[in-house]
């Protein structure tokens, strides 16, 4: 940045600036941080919507973009010193959320690791081993899986004497 650019500024645009530098973005927590990029941003966007505006109009005056240029210089190079400080305070928004992460996710392990079960082990009961082919099922006497099996395996007997009575 140049001094002819800080001159420009207002009073208010320069404690914004000031505001950027390493020091005092030192002493912000994440909300400060946030707080000041959205200052930052809406600082930004008015110049570069003002250079923006302000060259569309020329446009038609001087007959080109070209000729139009250099007169909104002021407004593109406010816009441009406004882009560093938000690129600035970005970087030490993105440090202090990674920071905060962190943090949160050392104080999740910590709780998962203090819940956790610390009693030794009871010895569990041995499987109980079911006999091949049969099935844990439903033994009421209304039971449609029951009548289901019943009618099943009726079906294959009468199956197996049909295959049998016609050799």
């Amino acid at each position: 940045m140049t001094t002819a650019i800080l001159n420009t500024l207002t009073e208010d645009e320069m404690m914004l600036i000031r505001d950027t530098e390493r020091e005092q973005l030192a002493g912000l927590d994440e909300d400060g941080l946030l707080d000041l990029h959205d200052r930052i941003r809406r600082a930004r966007n008015k110049y570069v919507k003002l250079y923006r505006r302000q060259s569309g109009l020329r446009v038609a005056e001087s007959g080109g973009r070209g000729k139009a240029n250099p007169k909104g210089t002021r407004d593109r190079q406010k816009a441009e010193v406004f882009e560093d400080a938000l690129a600035r305070v970005s970087r030490a928004v993105a440090t202090a959320a990674r920071a905060s992460a962190q943090q949160l996710k050392s104080e999740r392990l910590q709780m998962a690791k203090d819940s956790r079960n610390t009693n030794p082990p009871r010895p569990s009961r041995p499987p109980v081993k079911a006999r091949p082919g049969s099935q844990v099922t439903d033994r009421s006497p209304d039971s449609p899986g029951l009548r289901k099996r019943q009618a099943s395996s009726r079906a294959a007997g009468a199956r197996r004497q049909a295959g049998r009575d016609s050799r």
